[in-house]
Order: structure tokens, then sequence, then C-alpha cells
């Protein structure tokens, strides 16, 4: 496993944290880019790449600025020239030897929250959803679409980005909805449990269609997390590693070390299957003097995740001697 922070492509003090602390993989999300760009041009993404090089850092996932709107999920005019830009975008994180892409399939309302400032430890801040409360707001101005519609459009755009992926050597991880519903606000939910993930992979049969393994999501399905990663095993190509107490219903983001979910004996089914690919901390408490402006993504809960992380691994290591 590769501990990986996700980090902005302009340097920062986190760059120099993420030294000290031994991570030496990023993930480029779209919250760390700032300005709503969903850069696919070789030339910039280079200039990315080369910059994490030059600072002892693999540029090794690009995770939400990725070429993918409701154009394709719902199957609206132009998706066919969005899934050609995505091929590209694949063809050039190919070229740049960027092994992995995450991307997600929540139309209308993609990750949701009801709130972004529930008290926990020491009066640290965390994220929660509550479906009640959510349920009570306006359906998104969206057309009106089904499940099936929405698995239709997600196998047609698997069977022409995986060959792609394949070509480039890139593999592609397919986020759970967050929060794993059949529906939020009366749009469909298709990503939400361990059988849709075989659906969605039996779509097309290749390592490079994968799962990013967000814990928190599989913790609020209501399955065991190891066992679901042994289920999911080498299809597994992104761990983001957090989880949850409660269910789809209702659910508050916990510390890693403080949630109902067996933390080792997620480490250990990760070790079991071979996993070797890159494992982000996701959805961090925020700490005190922290702002806040950007929930579950704060600095200081990140570093906590890291060494914790760091210490399963070595308890992992150790008993396996």
């Amino acid at each position: 496993m590769d501990l990986a922070l996700t980090l902005p492509p302009t340097t920062d003090d986190r760059w120099e944290i993420a030294a000290q602390m031994g991570v030496t993989n990023a993930v480029v999300h779209t919250l760390e880019i700032g300005d709503g760009r969903r850069p696919t041009d070789y030339d910039t993404l280079l200039r990315w790449k080369n910059r994490f090089e030059h600072a002892g850092i693999d540029l090794s996932v690009i995770e939400g600025s990725v070429p993918l709107t409701d154009t394709t999920r719902l199957g609206k005019p132009g998706r066919d020239e969005e899934i050609d830009d995505f091929c590209r975008f694949l063809r050039n994180l190919g070229r740049l030897d960027v092994p992995v892409v995450c991307y997600d399939w929540m139309a209308g309302i993609r990750w949701a929250r009801t709130a972004t400032s529930v008290p926990s430890r020491g009066g640290s801040l965390t994220t929660a959803y509550d479906n009640e409360q959510m349920s009570r707001g306006p359906k998104p101005d969206i057309p009106p679409i089904t499940a099936e519609e929405l698995w239709a459009n997600l196998e047609y755009f698997l069977e022409r980005v995986v060959p792609v992926a394949e070509e480039a050597g890139v593999k592609l991880g397919l986020h759970p909805d967050d929060p794993p519903r059949e529906e939020v606000r009366g749009v469909p939910r298709i990503i939400n449990s361990v059988e849709a993930y075989e659906r969605a992979l039996d779509i097309v049969d290749s390592e490079h269609n994968g799962v990013t393994f967000c814990q928190g999501n599989f913790a609020a399905m209501g399955v065991d997390v190891p066992s679901a990663i042994r289920r999911l095993g080498d299809r597994i190509n992104f761990v983001h590693f957090r989880d949850v107490e409660g269910d789809a219903d209702g659910f508050v983001e916990t510390w890693h070390d403080d949630g109902p979910t067996d933390m080792l004996a997620a480490m250990e089914a990760y070790e079991d299957i071979g996993f070797d690919g890159p494992a982000r901390p996701d959805h961090v408490p925020t700490m005190a003097g922290e702002t806040n402006e950007n929930p579950g993504y704060e600095t200081m809960g990140r570093l906590f995740a890291i060494g914790y992380m760091k210490g399963l691994l070595e308890q992992v290591g150790n008993d396996n001697r």
C-alpha cells in the first residue's frame, strides 16, 4: 500500500509536511485546485507531474477533477464529445505514467452532507448526513431518469473508456455513491452496494475497470468492511481510508481510531488481497485552530490519520513475519 495525501498541483506548505511525514504519493483532487478547472491537456498535466517529481513526490491519482459531468451520466446530447475528452485525458495520463483515475456516477446531487460542524472528540468538528433533513429540500433541476437508465449510461461509458484505459495503462476507480442510498431527493443512485459493484465490474471484465474502495461508504452500506475488501479483491485500485457511525439514512464521520470498523482488520484484508496501490486518509475532523472552510480536508486531522495508518501497516507487517 502506498500512503498518499491530497495535495494541490501548485506547491504550498502541505507538500513540505507530506515529505516530513514520509508520504511520497499525491492525489490531485478538485478541492485542491480551487478554480473549478478540469484540465485534460498533456502540457498542463506534464507540468503537474514534473512539479511533484522535482519535490520527490509521485502523482498517483487524479480524483474529482476529471472531464466527466451529468452530460454523460444522464446520457444528454454532448456525451460522446465528453467521453472523447475523457479518453484523451486517459491517454495523456498514460503518457505521464499517472496510474489511477477516480470518478463517480452520482447524478444531480454528488457528495451530500447536511452538517459540516458536528462536535466530536475534544471539540473537533466533523460532517454528517441526515436523510430526513435532506429529503425536505428541492429536487435538482435535471431531466427525470431511472436507475436502469443510469446503468445503461454507465455501460455506454465503460464500454468506450475501459479499452482506452487498458491501452494507456491507467486504472479506473469507481467511487461509491455518497451517501450510498437508492435515491437522494428523488434522483436514483446505483453504486450503493457490493452487488452493484459486481454488476459494474462485469460490464467490462478488466483490472482497469475497478473500484475506489471508500471505506466510510461501505460501512454506511451496512456490510462488513474487511469482508467486502476480500470480495472485491484485485479490482480495488484506490482506497479512501475512513469510517462512519450510522447507516445510509443517517451517519456521522468519525475519527479514524474511534469508529465502529475494525481498522486493523481492514488493513489485514488489504494485505491478504495483495493491494499495492494508493490509499489516502479521507474526511478527517477539523481540529483546534483550523478554519473548517474545507470540511473533512483540513491538515492536522490528515497528519493524525497518516500516522495511524502507518501504525496499522507496521502492525500488519509484524503479524506476518
